[in-house]
């Protein structure tokens, strides 16, 4: 009964919400390339086992499949790490009614559940459980399996939850579970051993003795308390509000930038709003994960002749920080927005600001990669000519989009459960601009250039920066037209 009233409250609040009809639109659209996405899946998934048998035709298309599945749910956590939201709560009215805490947790948990991402994979096993797993054991065997890869699947979700959750709480936790993978996935590069050959082990075992399912229900069941009993720590309304300490003052470092006028005084609380709060002190503590992505591609070779896809890479590690600033830079600030739209003099000095804290951001991120020099002269040149992208053309596009923000970031609340503005529909309106430097760069390729097509890359975001004055006018524009609507929204969130 208690999880009824949950769920009801939150549709209540969704749909009393100014801003919901005007979601429907993107949600539609959303939901289009969502059924787009599932039929491609589903595609796969009934042919799997012939792909397989074509790419390795001595081979048992479900040893071949068993062998790569330790690949796909490693993929998967990290794709869960980058795009899935967390389940929330505004839990303070209903911890001053009688209602057990426990309750809420298991909601919390439970709601985790409803998520698409936890189903997507099933539409690629069942096809080929029926087709190969059913045909070379029974079917009693293939249902187990599936059920086995879906609650794998599951845990991955509880875990994932749990890390982010820990992420703003005891980053270090989180640093060290990336620190493990990292080195896991250096120790398969290197052939010190072999994930492949574990891969096929483990889920050929699972499949001769179908009772193995248990070990992964128990470690569902692990993650599962896991989040419970973090929860359950933070359950209280002194957790749920950050204590800050007035006489301390993190950013003194950066006093200097005072003497620089308004902008450095804007630029000085830019670093206090980040490191003072947990959510955004998050940002600082994925600066690692962002760096260390060429540690997965570059020692491969398989990987280091796409330049295509380095493309990605390089876009990915010089500006992934800068995205996380830019895209939500609003949002940040939305507990006193309307203190800056009725104080702010010089709006001009205000954006001006943001955009150089951003490529300071990606310019910072481009020096720290330098040392992949290491895997070639290629690899520098193609994060140099990414960079040039991200600060002369992607910052301003990414500029533009956050006045689309209307969702508030509580920073005053507490870090478990202080999630909001996250979500899949913010990486989708990114994808057109990742996707534009490849768009630039194939036809140079197939023509035999693709030193003119990376070149081109750079050249889009040096002429961008020498544009610098008509762009951030552009910003400006745009700005001024939606800041009424960002308030109203921000406000509509409360």
């Amino acid at each position: 009964m208690i999880f009824k009233w949950f769920v009801t409250h939150q549709v209540k609040e969704s749909m009393r919400s100014s801003i919901w009809q005007k979601q429907i639109a993107v949600n539609v659209v959303i939901g289009f390339f969502l059924l787009l996405m599932l039929m491609y899946l589903f595609v796969l998934g009934l042919f799997m086992h012939k792909i397989l048998m074509e790419i390795k035709p001595d081979d048992s298309p479900v040893d071949i499949f068993n062998g790569i599945l330790l690949y796909y749910f490693g993929i998967e956590l990290l794709f869960r790490f980058m795009m899935q939201t967390l389940p929330t709560l505004n839990i303070t009215p209903y911890l001053q009614l009688p209602v057990k805490k426990s309750s809420i947790i298991h909601y919390l948990n439970i709601r985790s559940l409803i998520g698409i991402g936890n189903y997507l994979p099933l539409l690629v096993f069942i096809p080929f459980a029926i087709n190969a797993v059913a045909f070379e054991y029974s079917s009693s065997i293939a249902f187990v399996w599936v059920i086995s890869l879906f609650l794998l699947s599951i845990s991955n979700n509880y875990l994932i939850i749990y890390l982010k959750r820990q992420l703003v709480s005891k980053p270090i936790i989180t640093l060290i579970a990336a620190l493990v993978i990292t080195a896991l996935i250096l120790l398969d590069i290197f052939h010190i051993i072999s994930f492949s050959f574990i891969s096929k082990t483990l889920f050929t075992a699972l499949l001769n003795y179908p009772l193995g399912i248990l070990i992964i229900v128990g470690l569902v069941m692990i993650y599962y308390f896991m989040n419970f009993s973090l929860l359950k720590s933070k359950l209280y309304p002194e957790e749920i509000k950050v204590k800050v300490n007035e006489n301390s003052d993190s950013a003194k470092a950066f006093q200097y930038l005072k003497q620089y006028g308004f902008i450095g005084q804007l630029a000085l609380k830019d670093i206090k709003l980040i490191w003072r709060h947990k959510r955004t002190r998050s940002i600082v503590y994925m600066l690692p994960l962002f760096l260390g992505y060429g540690f997965f591609f570059y020692p491969q070779e398989i990987y280091i002749d796409m330049n295509g896809f380095l493309i990605f890479v390089g876009i990915f590690m010089t500006g992934g920080m800068m995205l996380n600033y830019l895209n939500y830079t609003f949002s940040y600030e939305s507990g006193h927005f309307d203190f800056i739209l009725s104080n702010y003099k010089s709006y001009d000095k205000y954006l001006r600001e943001k955009y150089l804290f951003a490529i300071i951001i990606s310019s910072i991120s481009f020096t720290l990669t330098i040392p992949y020099l290491f895997f070639g002269m290629k690899v520098l040149f193609i994060n140099t000519m990414t960079w040039l992208y991200n600060i002369g053309f992607l910052s301003y596009l990414l500029f533009y989009t956050a006045t689309f923000s209307k969702k508030k970031m509580d920073l005053s609340k507490g870090a478990a459960f202080n999630y909001q503005g996250l979500g899949i529909a913010h990486w989708l309106s990114m994808l057109p601009f990742f996707l534009l430097p490849l768009i630039i760069y194939w036809p140079f390729s197939l023509a035999g250039y693709p030193n003119v097509g990376l070149f081109l890359i750079g050249t889009l975001g040096f002429v961008g920066l020498l544009m610098n004055k008509w762009m951030m006018q552009w910003v400006m524009k745009q700005f001024l037209k939606r800041k009424h609507d960002m308030a109203e929204g921000f406000r509509q969130s409360e």
